[in-house]
């Protein structure tokens, strides 16, 4: 073990003067990642058609290639999967990110060799060289990393096999050997698809482990530790993992679960680092104790461009993009990145808030289809989180889940309709509503603006469903696993209506 330690010692110094290298000069690395991308696909058949030859800097990048989201893509990505190579990207493609979000439609991104080791590698070295950084008397090296992971399947094109699945399960199926070591459970449990069955022999197999680190979405991560704590009869987690240090989590925010993460923890000592990960790649680690901004990852193969919230769904959205030389704190972004798996311009959906330009670290405030604007409110997720958060703080109660829908009424204003799972029930379910209400005023000023005076928005109306009932329609929906995630916030009634006939089944 020490020799681990002191190899995983210098190699980590030698990453931390890479990283402070890209923090030092970002402009310039970024730039650099733009050519080496363009003159890599040049002579694919997208660089071709959309003249990668002729660009030279960034002016010519955004003039030359459209904006694309899913849609566009995929005519480029279903011939990918189907075996066609050299079409968005210059080395082969056989791997595809099933990806898992909030929407009824699977979207399928590509992974090559280079994002595979380039992003996702890397990403999952830097999250653990960051953490030793800030704590250098750490013993994670004496113990198991448990990730929650997905699956992934075979699809056969004819003669030419492809494999979609949870960008997770791919990672794990491609590790080197050396990093197996220091992982849990095995493979063939981690890359179990049947769901429940999985969590059944995760417990089993990993509660008597020497677990030093967990990392998954905190939404699935809480049912699998509470499964361990009735098989081993523990009162918290520290009983079970003594030597557990900390808990890396992403995929949806962490402020709803954070105090039930506390409170099952029962050891104030570990710790919780954010990170941005999806399927498209991986963006941001947090790199500060005691701060939930994250530093945007900048060597990864990825370029990276922003769009004013206020300027997506215009006309001009393409040529009122920037990159990072020309990001304002405190903005609503959305993310638009070009990869080294073939996705030029692509936007990603979610939404960010720089908080710092040196070095550029950020916050994920919302994704631009997960939002409210019925009524003119633009309430964004980061916004109900945090509300949800208040309420919680102020009448002692811990929230599993909730959805928020609007309300159509026959006045011709409206109201918003919450579906809210409790852990924990608010001693006074009044007061929670009520509290919700003025917090979200404090939060968004649009939606402050919309509940004056009942004119635009009433008063919230808020349901409390029984436990389980989010579950209950994951399941109905096919949509167990470790990155599936429930849908905050709908300009539509469709999603709150199936979590509530499903809540009374």
């Amino acid at each position: 073990m020490p020799l681990i330690n002191s190899i995983a010692s210098w190699l980590m110094t030698k990453r931390m003067h890479q990283i402070e290298l890209f923090i030092k000069y970002p402009i310039d690395v970024q730039l650099e990642w733009m050519r080496s991308l363009v003159d890599d696909a040049a002579n694919t058949e997208f660089g071709l058609r959309y003249n990668f030859d002729e660009i030279i800097g960034y002016e010519e990048f955004k003039k030359n290639i459209p904006l694309n989201d899913y849609e566009s893509m995929k005519p480029w990505i279903d011939r990918t999967r189907r075996g066609e190579q050299n079409l968005i990207w210059h080395s082969e493609i056989k791997w595809f990110a099933k990806s898992s979000g909030t929407t009824d439609k699977s979207k399928f991104l590509p992974v090559s060799e280079e994002s595979l080791d380039g992003c996702h590698f890397n990403a999952g070295r830097d999250m653990v060289t960051l953490w030793c950084h800030n704590h250098p008397n750490t013993q994670l090296f004496t113990g198991k990393s448990l990730a929650l992971g997905g699956s992934f399947k075979e699809d056969t094109f004819g003669d030419y096999n492809s494999f979609h699945g949870d960008v997770s399960a791919i990672i794990i199926q491609n590790l080197p050997m050396w990093a197996d070591y220091f992982r849990a459970p095995e493979a063939s449990i981690a890359l179990m698809d049947e769901w429940e069955s999985k969590l059944e022999q995760l417990a089993v197999s990993m509660m008597n482990e020497n677990v030093t680190s967990l990392a998954g979405v905190p939404s699935w991560m809480l049912v699998l530790l509470k499964r361990i704590l009735k098989k081993k009869k523990a009162n918290n987690i520290h009983e079970v993992w003594p030597n557990l240090e900390v808990y890396f989590h992403g995929g949806v925010s962490f402020t709803p679960y954070r105090e039930q993460f506390i409170e099952i923890f029962g050891n104030k000592n570990v710790e919780f680092l954010q990170l941005y990960n999806a399927s498209e790649g991986f963006f941001g680690i947090q790199d500060q104790v005691n701060s939930d901004e994250m530093l945007l990852m900048l060597d990864y193969g990825i370029f990276y461009e922003f769009l004013n919230l206020k300027d997506l769904d215009t006309p001009e959205a393409s040529k009122k993009t920037v990159h990072l030389d020309d990001v304002k704190i405190g903005l609503d972004y959305a993310l638009i990145i070009s990869t080294n798996a073939g996705l030029w311009r692509y936007q990603v959906g979610d939404v960010i808030r720089f908080t710092s330009t040196n070095p550029y670290r950020f916050k994920i405030s919302g994704r631009t289809k997960q939002h409210i604007n019925v009524f003119g409110e633009e309430l964004m997720v980061h916004n109900s989180d945090a509300a949800i958060a208040m309420a919680c703080d102020k009448t002692r109660a811990r929230v599993n889940e909730y959805t928020v829908a609007p309300i159509f009424m026959e006045n011709k204003s409206g109201a918003h309709e919450w579906l809210i799972e409790f852990e924990k029930e608010p001693n006074n379910f009044d007061y929670f509503v009520s509290v919700l209400d003025e917090a979200l005023k404090k939060q968004n000023s649009d939606y402050e603006a919309k509940r004056y005076n009942n004119f635009v928005l009433q008063f919230p109306v808020v349901h409390q469903v029984a436990k389980n009932s989010f579950y209950k329609w994951l399941k109905e929906h096919s949509r167990l696993g470790g990155q599936f995630k429930v849908p905050r916030l709908s300009n539509d009634r469709k999603i709150l209506e199936e979590i509530l006939k499903s809540s009374k089944r």
